[in-house]
C-alpha cells in the first residue's frame, strides 16, 4: 500500500530521532515513541517505555559530539495505522572538549560506524510514533 503522507510522517520520525539524539534532547527523543515503545540498542540492551528511553539518553557522556547521517530511508506502509521502515546510518563522533581547527571544526574520532535502524511505526492520537526500533551496527573503521 502506497501512501506518501504516511511515508513522509515516518521518514520525519527517523530524521527527528537523529536530530534529537545528536542535539542531546532526550525528552524530545523519547516523545517520538509510543508510551510503551521499545528501543533495542546496538549492544543488545532493550529499553521499554518513554521513561527508560529518556533516562538512557540522559545518561550519555556530556562531552561527546555525535552526528547520525541517515540515508536510504525505506518506509513500507502496512495499513492506515501501521508502517515499518529500514534506514542506513553513518555515525560519526568527536570529543567536544577538543579545540576547533580554524574553519574545519573539531577533529573527529577515527572510528566510523555504519548501522541500520529497523523500525515499526504506529498512528496514535498524538500522530505517528515509533512503536519499536532495533538499532544495530553493520560495519566500522578503527
Amino acid at each position: 500500500m502506497m501512501n506518501p503522507e504516511i511515508e513522509r510522517a515516518c521518514e520525519k520520525l527517523v530524521l527527528d530521532f537523529a536530530y534529537h539524539s545528536d542535539h542531546q534532547d532526550p525528552a524530545a527523543l523519547a516523545a517520538l515513541f509510543i508510551p510503551e515503545g521499545t528501543l533495542i540498542r546496538p549492544n543488545g540492551d532493550t529499553l521499554r517505555g518513554r521513561d527508560a528511553i529518556r533516562a538512557a539518553y540522559e545518561a550519555r557522556p556530556a562531552g561527546r559530539l555525535i552526528r547520525h547521517l541517515c540515508t536510504n530511508i525505506r518506509v513500507t506502509v502496512e495499513s492506515e495505522s501501521e508502517a515499518r521502515g529500514l534506514t542506513y546510518a553513518l555515525v560519526l563522533s568527536a570529543n567536544a572538549s577538543r579545540a576547533p581547527q580554524a574553519h574545519f571544526g573539531i577533529e573527529m574520532d577515527p572510528r566510523q560506524l555504519v548501522g541500520e535502524f529497523e523500525d515499526s511505526f504506529k498512528r496514535t492520537p498524538e500522530g505517528w510514533r515509533i512503536a519499536s526500533r532495533h538499532a544495530r551496527f553493520i560495519m566500522h573503521t578503527v
